[in-house]
C-alpha cells in the first residue's frame, strides 16, 4: 500500500517561543479562540460552528446552540445537500459559507460532517451527507474546496466512527478494520487527498478501546503517515481525556479553553519528562503553518451578499428536495387553474428549516411556505394549522378536516418537531408524531388530491403515508429559504432535483444496525460490518420503502448504449459511458449512478457499491453521453494485505437507483493475483493456492512418495481443505505438524526475495 508520509517542517517561529508560550498555543484561549503571542505577532485564530451556516457567537460561547449568534444565512442541512448529488452546487454553497465566515472574521469553519448514517436513529444525521462513503467523500470535497477558496479553513469532522449521540462522550465503537477502511474512513480519506482541509476534528467516542482524541493509529498512522494530511488536528469541544496522551498521539489543539490549568499542566509534563517537547514543537508548528497558509490565501474581506446567498439557499433546497411519489402527475399544481387549495399543517406557517444543537443558525430571514404559496398562485388559498408543534392537544384538527373537504387540492405539511431530533440525543423511533398521522388519516378520508410535504432531518417511516396520498415531496430541513423553495416546486417553477442519499426502510427492525444499536455499558458493536445502508438491503434482498438513489422528476429519462472499456486491465482502470435522454416534455435533472459488483468473489462483498455518479440537466428530447472513470479503488476491498483487487469478473451497472438498474455490462480484470500471506496456522487450501507455498508443499509430497490420495479426492478436500496444515499433518502422519510447517515456511522464505514469512504474515497496525 502506498504511503503519503506527512511532510513535517518546523515553523520558523517555533524555536523562538518559550515553553510556556508553546503550551499556551495548543490550548484554546476562550470558547472559540486560540491564543496568540503578541511579542512575535502571532495572531489568535477564531473557530466557529458550521456546517450549514456560520454560527459566530460574540457573547457567551456554547456548543449546543443555546446562546445568541450573529445573523448568517442558514443553508439547507447536509441531508438536503447530500440528496442534491451535485458537487458543483455544494462547492457553490461552500464558497458562500466561506465568504460569510470571512466577513465575520472567522478563520476556521467547523465542517463538513462526513460521518456515515449507520442508523436512521442518529440524532445528528441531518448534519451528515449520506449512508455511502463515496457520495459523502465527493460532496465533502466540494464543500471544503468552496470554503477554503475564500481564505477560511475547514475542519473535517468527526474523526472517526462517530455515528450516534447516545453516550457519545465515551462510547467505545468496536469495529473491525475492514469495516473502518471500507465504510467509515473513505470519505475522510478522499477529502484529505483531494481538498487538503486545514484541520480535522477528532470525535468524542473511543474507537476499539482508545479515545479518538488520543488514538495514535487514527491521528498519526492513518491520517498523517498513510494519507499525508498536512493540517492540524483539533479536538471536538471537550473531547480530550488525557492531554499528554493526546499530544503524543497526534492531537494539536485542545478546545475549548481550560483556562491557565491546561498550559500549566503541559509545561509541568514537559519539564518532568512525561511529554516529549519535540511533540509539542510539532503541534505548534502545524498550528502556525496552517494559520499562515489560510491567511496567505486571502484577499480583502468582502461584504457578504446576503440576498444572493438567500437565493442560493432557495435554489439549493430545490435541488435537494426528493419527489417520492406523484401519482397521476398531481404535481406540479397549476398556479392559475383549478379550485381552492387548502394548506394544512403548522410547518407551512412556522418553518422547521434547521436542526438543533451546535449547528443552529441565527438566520438573516426565514421564508414560510404559506406566504410563498399565496404569492405563487391566483387560486384561493386557505390555511389551517391542524396540529401544534409542542405536541399539546389542539382543536385545530376538525377545522383542518373541514378545510380539506371543501378544497380542490390539499397541501399537507408534516414533519418532525425540533424536540424529536437534535445533537445530543438519538431518536427512539422513525415515526411521525401520532397527532400528525391522525390528521393525515382524517384528511385522506375527505380528499383524494393530497400532497404531503415533509420537513425532517432524518428519514421517517412512510408506511402509513405512501399508499394513502398521491404525492409526497421530501424537503428535509431545507434552510431559511425552504418555504419559497417548496412553493417553487409545488407550482413547477423549479423541479425537485433530489435523489435519496439514504434508504428509507419499511420498518426500523429492517435496518442493518438494529440489534446492535446503540450498544450498552458504553460499548457499541458494529456487528453489521460493511453491510450498511443499501449494501445491507440489496445484499439481503430486503424490501424497502424507497431505495438509495431514488427520486422522481417532473419529466422522464431513458438510458441506452452502455459501453464499458477496460483501459488498463493490469491496474484496474475502466471507463463507463452511457447515453441519457430526457423522454418527457419538461426540462429536468437526473443522476446517473454507476455501481460495481464482484459476483464471483471468494470474499464476502456487498451485492453492489456506488463507484461513480454524475448529475445531468437536459431539455425535452435532449440526450447526452456521460463518461465516468473507475480506478483501482472502485474494485477493491480491504484485506490483510491492504487494498486488494482480485482478478476475474466484475459487473458494471448503470442505474437510476440501487434498485433501478437500467443497463449492465460484465468485464474481466487481469490484475495480478495477490496471495494470502502464509502463517503457522494457514490452511491446506491456502497453501495449495499460494504461488510459492503450493510448489513447496508439493515438493514435500514428492519426497514422501507423491501426493497423498486423500488430496486428490474432491469430496474429501471439501472437508480437509479448510483445516490448518499443521493440524492435518499431525493427525495424518502422527508427527509435530507445527515443526513441519515451520520448515515449510522457511522454504517459502528462501523462494520469496526480500521478505520473511513473519513479515508476509503481518497485517498493518490495528486500532
Amino acid at each position: 500500500m502506498s504511503k503519503k508520509k506527512e511532510i513535517v517542517m518546523q515553523h520558523p517561529l517555533t524555536a523562538t517561543l518559550t515553553l510556556e508560550e508553546k503550551a499556551g498555543l495548543v490550548s484554546g484561549a476562550s470558547f472559540w479562540r486560540t491564543r496568540g503571542v503578541e511579542r512575535l505577532a502571532i495572531e489568535p485564530a477564531t473557530l466557529t460552528d458550521g456546517p450549514h451556516g456560520v454560527r459566530l457567537q460574540t457573547g457567551a460561547g456554547d456548543h449546543l446552540g443555546i446562546n445568541e449568534s450573529r445573523p448568517a444565512t442558514a443553508f439547507p442541512t447536509a441531508t438536503s445537500l447530500g440528496s442534491s448529488w451535485n458537487p458543483a452546487l455544494v462547492e457553490e454553497v461552500g464558497r458562500a459559507l466561506g465568504a460569510e465566515a470571512r466577513a465575520l472574521g472567522v478563520d476556521i469553519l467547523l465542517g463538513p460532517g462526513v460521518n456515515i448514517k449507520r442508523s436512521p436513529l442518529c440524532g445528528r444525521n441531518f448534519e451528515y451527507f449520506s449512508e455511502d462513503p463515496f457520495l459523502s467523500g465527493a460532496l465533502g470535497t466540494s464543500w471544503v474546496n468552496g470554503v477554503q477558496a475564500q481564505g477560511v479553513g475547514a475542519s473535517l469532522k468527526h474523526f472517526a466512527a462517530n455515528n450516534q449521540e447516545t453516550d457519545r462522550m465515551r462510547v467505545d465503537a468496536v469495529v473491525d478494520e475492514r469495516t473502518l477502511r471500507e465504510i467509515y474512513l473513505p470519505a475522510f480519506e478522499t477529502i484529505v487527498d483531494q481538498a487538503n482541509p486545514a484541520t480535522v476534528m477528532c470525535s468524542y467516542n473511543r474507537v476499539n478501546g482508545t479515545s479518538a482524541s488520543q488514538n495514535r493509529w487514527l491521528l498519526t498512522d492513518v491520517l498523517r503517515d498513510e494519507w499525508g494530511f498536512q493540517g492540524y488536528v483539533v479536538s471536538d469541544w471537550g473531547a480530550v481525556v488525557d492531554p499528554d496522551a493526546a499530544l503524543a498521539a497526534g492531537l494539536d489543539l485542545e478546545m475549548p479553553s481550560t483556562g491557565d490549568r491546561g498550559p500549566a499542566a503541559m509545561v509541568e509534563a514537559v519539564r518532568a519528562g512525561a511529554v516529549d517537547e519535540a511533540d509539542l514543537d510539532q503541534a505548534v508548528s502545524r498550528l502556525l503553518t496552517v494559520h499562515d497558509r489560510v491567511r496567505a490565501s486571502r484577499g480583502e474581506a468582502p461584504e457578504a451578499d446576503l440576498d444572493a446567498h438567500h437565493g442560493l439557499a432557495r435554489r439549493t433546497a430545490c435541488e435537494g428536495a426528493v419527489l417520492l411519489r406523484n401519482e397521476d402527475t398531481l404535481l406540479p399544481l397549476s398556479p392559475s387553474q383549478g379550485g381552492r387549495i387548502a394548506v394544512i399543517g403548522e410547518f407551512a406557517r412556522t418553518a422547521r428549516f434547521q436542526g438543533a444543537g451546535s449547528s443552529q443558525i441565527n438566520p438573516t430571514r426565514v421564508d414560510d411556505a404559506l406566504t410563498a404559496i399565496r404569492a405563487k398562485t391566483t387560486r384561493e388559498v386557505v390555511f389551517e394549522s391542524g396540529f401544534s408543534l409542542d405536541g399539546a392537544d389542539s382543536d385545530a384538527h376538525e377545522a383542518a378536516v373541514r378545510a380539506a373537504r371543501d378544497a380542490d387540492t390539499v397541501v399537507l405539511f408534516l414533519g418532525l418537531p425540533p424536540q424529536e431530533e437534535s445533537e445530543g440525543f438519538d431518536r427512539t423511533h422513525i415515526d411521525l408524531p401520532a397527532a400528525q398521522l391522525a390528521l393525515l388519516d382524517a384528511v385522506t378520508e375527505v380528499s383524494r388530491r393530497v400532497v404531503v410535504v415533509l420537513s425532517n432531518g432524518g428519514v421517517v417511516s412512510l408506511r402509513h403515508i405512501a399508499d394513502r396520498v398521491p404525492a409526497i415531496l421530501e424537503m428535509w430541513l431545507a434552510g431559511q429559504a425552504g418555504g419559497s423553495a417548496a412553493a417553487d416546486l409545488l407550482f413547477g417553477a423549479a423541479e425537485p432535483g433530489g435523489r435519496l442519499a439514504e434508504t428509507i426502510p419499511l420498518a426500523l427492525t429492517d435496518t442493518p444496525a438494529h440489534i446492535n444499536w446503540p450498544g450498552s455499558d458504553s460499548r457499541v458493536l458494529y456487528g453489521e460490518r460493511v453491510y450498511v445502508g443499501y449494501r445491507w438491503y440489496d445484499t439481503t434482498e430486503r424490501a424497502v420503502a424507497f431505495p438509495f438513489g431514488f427520486g422522481l422528476s417532473y419529466t422522464s429519462f431513458s438510458y441506452s448504449d452502455l459501453r464499458v472499456t477496460v483501459t488498463d486491465p493490469s491496474v484496474a482502470r475502466v471507463t463507463a459511458e452511457v447515453t441519457v435522454t430526457n423522454t418527457g416534455s419538461r426540462p429536468g435533472s437526473d443522476v446517473v449512478q454507476i455501481y460495481v459488483s464482484a459476483p464471483a468473489s471468494r470474499t464476502d462483498r456487498p451485492h453492489r457499491e456506488l463507484r461513480a455518479f454524475r448529475k445531468v440537466h437536459l431539455g425535452p428530447g435532449e440526450s447526452t453521453t456521460v463518461a465516468l472513470t473507475l480506478g483501482h479503488r472502485a474494485f477493491a476491498y480491504w484485506s490483510s494485505t491492504g487494498w486488494r483487487v482480485d482478478p476475474g469478473e466484475y459487473r458494471i451497472e448503470a442505474a437510476a437507483s440501487s434498485r433501478d438498474i437500467r443497463d449492465m455490462a460484465t468485464i474481466v480484470l487481469e490484475v495480478p493475483a495477490v496471495a494470502t500471506p502464509l502463517r503457522a496456522d494457514s490452511t491446506l487450501d491456502e497453501w495449495k493456492a499460494h504461488p510459492v507455498g503450493g510448489p513447496v508443499l508439493q515438493g514435500l509430497f514428492d519426497l514422501i512418495g507423491g501426493t497423498p490420495p486423500e488430496l486428490t479426492d474432491p469430496h474429501l478436500l471439501v472437508m480437509i481443505g479448510p483445516m490448518p496444515l499443521a493440524n492435518l499433518i499431525a493427525i495424518a502422519a502422527g508427527v509435530d505438524g507445527r515443526e513441519t510447517v515451520a520448515h515449510l515456511l522457511h522454504e517459502v522464505d528462501q523462494h520469496t526475495p526480500g521478505r520473511s514469512h513473519l513479515e508476509a504474515g503481518q497485517s498493518l497496525p490495528r486500532p
